[in-house]
């Protein structure tokens, strides 16, 4: 494909030059060397007055931190991170990644998989917001290490708190303790440790090391310009490595200013007080954005403009269109010009509305396994209806495709993770020759661009961009005497223009008859009970990840010869 090669060519020779890192720590300390005294982030006070914190100040909080984990015989153990995206976050994860093995957990999970998960990783301390360490202390017989240390980053509370543990190790930096910053770090081991799933029977723990995660850094800093003029507002969940490498990391290695959304209602508001220039975005936030826009411009600009069927700038005389362009970003701040938007599909004619409003959309495509980014539209090269080129140090290609060019995804390069933790089954099915096996399927074009199709996984995409994993809940619906299989599959409802969590049910009609007391149980109680086990089932989860609508089957479902059930053909007819 010789255009494909000609494209790839040209990208090379425009990379932006980028400063080499071998870790997260060397990350921190080169832009403390570069960047002092220039604002790192900033951060609302308790008077909800903005500050900065310096690039120094991050360094000396990362090594005071880091030295007193040393101090309390963490070297090399796991340490859990939970709580909102803050500063305090950063500093833990950095700290934590450095130490030993950092294992950033997602605070909307149910409390007994978040247990779970610290007991897989044999985590020996937690830092976390109080709100989240509370639980897990209340529930401390459920945990297998009994003696894990708990590190409050809020307040002051019954668990000593992330601010005393750094002036501890701050003190002991001053006596001249010098042990982490000299700690050697082995790049290509596990440090970072990420679970994909919530279930206890399906849970896998991501391994990435600190190669991994600075590979993709370097890949994308060198097709998008990340600068001391970049500002960032962090509004997606830390945890997870989309926002964490790319809206975090990222823009620290670079010299930019990380500033923190208070929530979700409050992202207009956040937008005019920090002005941030890139947001990292799912398509649901992108669209909202774009529907508040084509409103006021519906509203404010004479109908002769407003043609159906096509942007309504185009429709102007030339000397309105930078008057509208300038209150379209004045409206966001005044400064925005990037959103990176992943996760899920995005509609390319919102893409191509926002180009012409004068802000870029870049769409990518990445998995938690690729630390994450694998492909994207950059500063050199985009399209609207596509996820991307290959980054940097990456490379991917279509697996057995068909006559269309359909086939999945397979991907190879430094950002792929090492494996799935202790677990080589899984890891020996996705990792082949070098080559990780996506689960998903696409294809390339002519010129290289990489499409997603759809997916061989199971998982569930909703439309703001959240991942449900059919098999958490077909775990706890399975739990229950009354349910003697469950199916959890995505429907899309073209009414709400959403995927829609859907669980197909055959019921144990046997131990419903118990139940009931009753030997012939009607429609209507079979649906009850069945509801009912629904309604526990959603108890345990965050509400994106709620069964909303229910199929009772009155037969078991096709299964192929190992006795798994098959997700495709008549078991999706939905009735």
């Amino acid at each position: 494909m010789k255009e494909q090669e000609t494209i790839a060519m040209q990208l090379k020779e425009k990379y932006w030059k980028i400063p080499e890192i071998k870790d997260l720590r060397d990350m921190v300390f080169k832009s403390a060397e570069r960047y002092g005294k220039k604002a790192a982030f900033e951060i609302k006070n308790k008077d909800g007055k903005i500050e900065p914190i310096s690039f120094l100040q991050l360094k000396d909080d990362v090594i005071s931190l880091g030295t007193e984990l040393l101090h309390l015989g963490l070297k090399g153990k796991a340490i859990a991170v939970i709580g909102k995206n803050s500063y305090s976050w950063v500093v833990s994860y950095i700290a934590a990644s450095t130490v030993g093995i950092v294992v950033p957990i997602d605070k909307e999970l149910h409390c007994g998989d978040i247990i779970n998960f610290l007991n897989i990783s044999e985590c020996m301390a937690i830092i976390g917001d109080n709100k989240f360490l509370k639980p897990i202390f209340e529930k401390k017989s459920d945990l297998l290490n009994s003696d894990i240390i708990f590190i409050d980053i809020t307040s002051p509370s019954k668990f000593t708190s992330l601010e005393s543990v750094i002036e501890s190790g701050q003190k002991l930096v001053k006596e001249g303790n010098q042990e982490f910053s000299n700690l050697p770090v082995d790049t290509n081991a596990l440090h970072i440790l990420l679970f994909t799933s919530g279930t206890t029977g399906n849970a896998k723990g991501v391994c990435l090391s600190h190669k991994n995660i600075v590979s993709n850094i370097m890949a994308i800093a060198s097709i998008v310009k990340v600068d001391t003029s970049t500002k960032v507002l962090s509004i997606l969940p830390i945890h997870h490595t989309y926002e964490c490498t790319i809206g975090n990391m990222l823009v620290l290695y670079g010299g930019g200013t990380v500033t923190y959304c208070d929530g979700l209602k409050y992202i207009s508001k956040n937008i005019n007080e920090y002005k941030p220039n890139f947001v990292l975005c799912v398509p649901l936030l992108l669209e909202n954005v774009h529907k508040k826009i084509m409103k006021v411009l519906s509203s404010s600009l004479p109908k002769r403009y407003q043609i159906p069927g096509t942007n309504i700038l185009d429709n102007l005389p030339f000397f309105m269109k930078p008057i509208v362009k300038y209150k379209i970003k004045k409206s966001l701040g005044g400064k925005l010009h990037t959103f990176i938007v992943g996760a899920a599909a995005v509609n390319p004619v919102i893409v191509a509305d926002f180009f012409k409003f004068g802000i870029r959309v870049l769409q990518g495509y990445g998995l938690t396994e690729c630390s994450p980014l694998v492909a994207g539209n950059n500063d050199f090269f985009h399209k609207c209806d596509a996820v991307g080129l290959p980054i940097p140090f990456m490379e991917y290609k279509i697996d057995n495709p068909s006559e269309d060019g359909i086939g999945q995804i397979i991907v190879k390069g430094d950002s792929v993770m090492l494996g799935y933790y202790k677990n080589p089954v899984e890891t020996n099915r996705v990792l082949k020759n070098g080559w990780f096996y996506t689960g998903d399927l696409g294809k390339i074009d002519e010129d290289g661009y990489l499409y997603i199709t759809g997916r061989c996984k199971s998982v569930i995409v909703t439309k703001n961009g959240k991942n449900i994993y059919p098999e958490e809940l077909e775990y706890y619906l399975n739990d229950s005497p009354l349910i003697l299989e469950a199916m959890v599959v995505g429907i899309y409802n073209e009414k709400e223009k959403d995927t829609i969590v859907t669980a197909s049910i055959f019921p144990n009609i046997e131990e419903i008859k118990e139940f009931t007391h009753n030997d012939k149980p009607d429609k209507v109680q079979i649906e009850k009970l069945i509801n009912s086990v629904v309604q526990e089932v959603n108890s345990k989860f965050p509400n994106y990840k709620h069964i909303k609508s229910v199929n009772i089957r009155d037969k078991e479902f096709e299964k192929t010869t190992t006795q798994k059930i098959k997700r495709f053909g008549d078991n999706l007819n939905i009735r």
